[in-house]
């Protein structure tokens, strides 16, 4: 049976309060300024980390985490070598592992998967992200970095480039920094790129000020944080769509001198070509940085998660429609054809509880 009020998950950053989030921020600043005093804070816990597309430092980071807290990991990191590799899905793969650890993160290619393990699971569940939808621990990721080198929340200009269609990191970003008051965004990428129309619902319902721009050169001198990303090969339908798009947006000396000085420049990593080798030497680079916050911010969340017994979150909030079919064909909905289809409104217009794409009411 569905866990629709299980308390313990971190599919979307949203799902709680900003002072939930801050708690987290003011924890890992603790940990970062005394690692010594949480040594054995999970001793005799198991983390299992189920990673079914690659990753670096979300991955190890996480696992580093644990190991800094004193427990152990157990999982994969291809799912080649398990037993998804001979059609199992994704219910069982995860019911029994989450029978197996006390915390369990989880990595997928597509968009809602994560909150279809948690439907099932025995333990809390952490989205690591899936597919082009969310990646709310690099937004924490990201909101401690701007905390501890920004000193606020508030106020900031925040411009990001690139991939922004497809970019999970960007779209958590976006709906997290939209809950901080006087933040304004500069959206820069190509048209076929754009940020997706119900993100910028959640800009317009906050009262935010965007722009969409093309050039980089353009905006990058009214910004305080400029938050680049990779154009990513692996969203796009054929390798002649990201030919098209590879390579439009570069950050190089001569874009960084018409920058501010007091601005900072982030990226979820991993780059190919967005930030010249050359931005590396720039004090305002705080790349390397941020995915060292990463840890912090992750030894947080474990020992939170698995701490917290009292705040009680839904899963789902909306209702099942099993005839009604979600308009985004890379939602999990189209793969794990066994999930109940959960949508959140009424009317002519629904909302998939998975993937969040607005569907017309068939």
């Amino acid at each position: 049976m569905a866990n629709l009020y299980n308390n313990l998950n971190l599919i979307d950053l949203n799902d709680y309060s900003v002072s939930w989030w801050e708690k987290l921020l003011d924890r890992a600043h603790e940990i970062m300024a005394d690692p010594s005093a949480y040594v054995e804070s999970c001793k005799g816990k198991i983390m299992g980390t189920l990673f079914y597309e690659p990753s670096t430092r979300t991955q190890m980071s996480f696992q580093t985490a644990m190991l800094r807290l004193g427990g152990t990991i157990i999982g994969f990191d291809n799912p080649a070598t398990s037993s998804v590799a001979k059609g199992e899905n994704i219910k069982d793969t995860t019911k029994i592992v989450s029978g197996y650890a006390d915390i369990m993160v989880m990595r997928h290619p597509v968009a809602g998967s994560v909150k279809a393990a948690a439907l099932t699971a025995d333990c809390p569940v952490i989205n690591a992200g899936d597919g082009g939808h969310l990646h709310p621990t690099q937004t924490l990721t990201d909101l401690l970095t701007l905390k501890e080198e920004k000193g606020s929340l508030e106020g900031l200009c925040i411009g990001l480039c690139g991939d922004l269609k497809n970019g999970r990191t960007v779209h958590s970003l976006i709906k997290a920094m939209s809950c901080f008051k006087g933040t304004s965004f500069v959206l820069i990428s190509t048209p076929e790129l754009a940020l997706p129309a119900y993100i910028k619902d959640v800009l317009s319902a906050g009262g935010h000020p965007y722009k969409e721009v093309s050039s980089l050169d353009d905006a990058v001198g009214m910004l305080d944080v400029l938050y680049m990303t990779r154009i990513q090969r692996e969203r796009f339908a054929s390798p002649e769509e990201y030919e098209k798009q590879k390579g439009h947006y570069i950050l190089d000396k001569k874009k960084m001198a018409k920058a501010k000085e007091s601005m900072i420049v982030l990226h979820p990593l991993p780059r190919v070509d967005e930030i010249a080798i050359e931005v590396d030497d720039d004090p305002r680079a705080m790349y390397f940085k941020q995915a060292k916050y990463g840890m912090y911010i992750r030894m947080a969340l474990i020992l939170t998660m698995l701490e917290e017994n009292s705040l009680k979150v839904p899963l789902i909030t909306g209702k099942v429609h099993n005839h009604q079919k979600c308009s985004n064909p890379l939602c999990i909905t189209h793969k794990e054809t066994y999930l109940p289809h959960y949508f959140r409104g009424d009317g002519t217009m629904l909302e998939c509880e998975y993937c969040d794409e607005r569907t017309l009411v068939e």
